[in-house]
């Protein structure tokens, strides 16, 4: 939806679950020489001021990176390696942030989104294609990547992009797909493009995000992916509050892998109970993960 900015919630505990799985999955695309293409459907303006009037409006960052952050240096020491590699990231796209780690205190200024996470980890040799009708945040993710080597910004539906940009000549994708969902039919929209995508390109890593409200679209959109995948699949949910009074809020979000790393369910093992423990802001915060095997 044109209306939707991503910068109002940038940062949030949603984000820190999306950026530290995206992290994983890159990096263990990167263990094998062979480039890769990136598509992301639904990419953003690529990076947020935490500073600006959107972020600040609800200060959700505050209850997502911002808990990370704040620790000091032996909470820091406590975190599994994933979380700790997602949080170098983000103070690696601040003001600072390319000063050695512990030498220099770098605040919180800016969030990096998933464009911003990619273009840290994609090597030379690698491909992005990132998908934006916004027209704002079109023209900042344009200017962000103008210099990125093998970077291709449109804007364009990403839901009907997706089928064209599968599959790459290299025969290896990992597909992001993260849409605001402020409407029912992105629910649909998800399954539909997938599927297509799936019949072009089986052997893709696609990774879809979607929020944990008070929608029966949401909560029926997992079992949905479920039989789309032909490999395999792993479903991680995080659920960190709970609604409010009507029964509106962002209760958690969840990310649905359709043929994923094998290392993924066990570095999540470790993930999730402490990103439950860190954003959790009830008693009855808690986590969900399952697989199935090709």
């Amino acid at each position: 939806m044109l209306a939707y900015r991503h910068a109002f919630h940038a940062g949030n505990h949603a984000d820190v679950l999306k950026h530290t799985v995206l992290a994983l999955v890159l990096r263990y695309m990167n263990q094998k020489d062979k480039p890769y293409r990136l598509v992301d459907t639904h990419a953003g303006a690529g990076g947020y001021s935490l500073e600006g009037r959107y972020a600040q409006k609800k200060g959700e960052y505050e209850e997502g990176i911002g808990r990370l952050w704040a620790m000091d240096a032996v909470q820091r020491q406590a975190m599994p390696a994933p979380v700790a590699d997602y949080l170098e990231l983000v103070r690696q796209f601040n003001p600072g942030g390319d000063q050695p780690a512990g030498k220099v205190a770098v605040p919180l200024e800016q969030y990096p989104g998933s464009p911003a996470i990619a273009r840290s980890l994609l090597r030379p040799q690698d491909q992005m294609r990132l998908f934006e009708l916004h027209p704002t945040d079109y023209r900042i993710l344009e200017s962000y990547m103008a210099e990125q080597r093998g970077a291709e910004v449109k804007q364009l539906d990403g839901f009907d992009a997706l089928k064209g940009q599968v599959p790459p000549s290299s025969r290896r994708a990992v597909v992001l797909m993260d849409p605001s969902y402020e409407g029912h039919k992105d629910y649909g929209r998800v399954v539909v493009s997938l599927r297509a995508a799936l019949e072009r390109f089986a052997e893709g890593v696609y990774m879809v995000w979607y929020p944990q409200v008070q929608k029966l679209e949401a909560a029926q959109l997992p079992k949905r992916l479920e039989a789309l995948a032909p490999k395999g699949w792993l479903h991680a949910r995080l659920t960190v509050q709970q609604p409010d009074s009507q029964g509106f809020g962002l209760a958690g979000s969840g990310m649905f892998i359709l043929n994923p790393p094998y290392t993924l369910h066990d570095e999540l093992l470790a993930v999730l109970p402490y990103l439950t423990e860190v954003l959790g802001q009830y008693e009855g915060a808690n986590y969900l993960l399952e697989q199935k095997a090709a």
